[in-house]
């Protein structure tokens, strides 16, 4: 799907969602499901990953049409990342963003967009909820925060299914599980594993009031699932600004959210992009 008619998609999606089911029906006996396909995905996130390229993103600047215009003129990132995980949940207005962007795009290959949901552990429920309405909108890529347990990546699976890569090669939705609590972290290598996990990523704003602050063991958290996607083949994400996005690439993050949009041209240069 391109970015190209996004907007209406969101706008459409947006109104239709609540009477659209999560998972459709599984094919009736004796109907052979088609095989994955292995086409280069569109989405620029899974293209780049799938070359072995880290992909760099940026916080959408501001929420509101304005803010739309501001990522579409940012051309050194990969994809916006658009958080809903505070509240209130209000995809109208990321609708809103995403056709502004569009807009001012000018013909250029919009901004993939990925979008940050509650925790699941504050209403399983409603988050099942919330990973259908974003589905229905339209974004490139869900991201669970505060992801505990091989359950809460689950849910993702249940919910897109098929839509999943690379679980299916030719997926068009990015799973993104943030891991910030010391439970996540101690079950970093059965969390990382599961079936659905596209990127994982360790999130040091909220381990660092994980670990009340001791910098030692918040690095110490970050390695373990560093070391965690290395074991299992999946692409790690961390976010980081002008001073330590070099490091982080040498690392080997795959996929890094910047900090400081100036960050961007630093993190591209050590990439060799």
């Amino acid at each position: 799907m391109k970015w190209s008619a996004r907007g209406t998609v969101f706008l459409l999606g947006v109104l239709a969602v609540a009477g659209c089911a999560p998972n459709e029906e599984a094919a009736s006996d004796g109907e052979t499901e088609a095989a994955p396909t292995t086409m280069a995905p569109e989405n620029r996130i899974m293209r780049l990953l799938e070359a072995g390229e880290p992909v760099f993103g940026m916080f959408a600047p501001a929420q509101s049409a304005e803010g739309g215009v501001a990522a579409a003129a940012n051309r050194e990132t990969d994809f916006i990342f658009y958080s809903l995980e505070s509240g209130p949940w209000d995809l109208p207005t990321m609708a809103t963003f995403v056709a502004s962007m569009t807009e001012a795009s000018a013909g250029a290959d919009p901004h993939p967009v990925i979008l940050r949901i509650p925790p699941i552990r504050d209403d399983r429920d409603l988050a099942s909820i919330h990973l259908a309405e974003g589905l229905a909108a339209g974004v490139d890529g869900l991201v669970l925060p505060h992801v505990e347990s091989v359950d809460d990546v689950a849910l993702a699976a249940e919910v897109a299914g098929d839509r999943l890569w690379p679980g299916n090669p030719g997926g068009d939705v990015l799973n993104v599980i943030l891991i910030e609590d010391q439970i996540g972290i101690e079950r970093a290598r059965e969390i990382v594993s599961a079936s659905g996990v596209g990127v994982a990523i360790p999130g040091p704003g909220d381990l660092r009031r994980a670990y009340e602050g001791d910098m030692e063991a918040v690095e110490g958290a970050i390695q373990t699932v560093l070391a965690a996607c290395a074991e299992f083949d999946v692409p790690c994400g961390i976010t980081a600004g002008v001073d330590d996005i070099a490091r982080r690439v040498d690392e080997g993050f795959m996929m890094i959210i910047v900090t400081q949009p100036e960050a961007l041209a630093v993190g591209l240069a050590a990439a060799g992009r």
